[in-house]
């Protein structure tokens, strides 16, 4: 397994089923690192990509490793120093918002022991769900966060999140009490890190991270306007969480 950093340059794809039929797709690029050994770029590409602890789970450990130790040691799992590998969006300019970070984490013999997905919402909120894939790569969870303001915190996730290799291709679907309400996708295809390649994708997707947090906002008063009801927020809807 490559210990190489990796650009996806990527489509991400959402389909609300229900109530209404809606559907939305933008490109952006997406950054595979292990989290202990992060891309060292030239100081003129640095703005570029940053990987902060701040911007996940609890915000507030040294690293995102420790920041992940501490997640998985409260589900009862211990890596024993394995590798992790991290599909994310870095900062780019200062701003960064990662509606889902995946986390690959192995044992010291290379062998898959779960996967971490951490899901942000606009409202500034974080939960991070403990998935055990099978052999296919699929795994379920119930839904235990507020991420849509037009879903309400029910139903169950099937993900399927297979480690990327020249490919990405993943997959989430939302099933509701009535059926599925949601598929999201994410589908792009490997790039080596060097300053082109990142210099390129840099002018054409500037301000990437931003981009998808106002396209997220931007569908979402479409919905409103489509006159898709409001759904009351938790009160723990801003608060990072750090449990499944």
């Amino acid at each position: 397994m490559s210990t190489a950093p990796a650009l996806y340059p990527c489509t991400i794809a959402h389909v609300r089923s229900a109530p209404l039929r809606h559907a939305l797709r933008h490109r952006t690029y997406l950054w595979l690192v292990d989290v202990d050994r992060p891309p060292r770029l030239p100081r003129p590409l640095g703005p570029l990509a940053r990987f902060d602890a701040r911007d996940h789970f609890t915000g507030d450990r040294p690293s995102i490793r420790a920041a992940l130790e501490e997640f998985l040691a409260g589900q009862g799992v211990d890596l024993d120093g394995g590798r992790v590998l991290m599909l994310t969006q870095a900062r780019v300019f200062g701003y960064v918002f990662n509606p889902l970070t995946l986390y690959w984490c192995h044992g010291p013999a290379g062998e898959l022991r779960c996967v971490v997905a951490e899901v942000h919402n606009t409202y500034g909120g974080r939960h991070a769900y403990l998935l055990h894939p099978d052999a296919s790569g699929t795994a379920h969870a119930e839904k235990r966060f507020h991420v849509s303001p037009f879903f309400p915190v029910d139903g169950r996730y099937r993900m399927r999140v297979p480690v990327p290799g020249q490919r990405l291709d993943l997959t989430v679907h939302l099933d509701r009490e009535d059926g599925r309400a949601l598929t999201a996708t994410v589908r792009g295809t490997r790039r080596a890190v060097s300053p082109a390649p990142l210099a390129r994708l840099a002018l054409r997707r500037p301000w990437s991270t931003l981009a998808v947090s106002a396209a997220i906002r931007a569908h979402g008063i479409r919905l409103y306007l489509r006159g898709l009801p409001v759904q009351p927020r938790p009160e723990n809807h801003r608060t990072p969480e750090n449990v499944t």
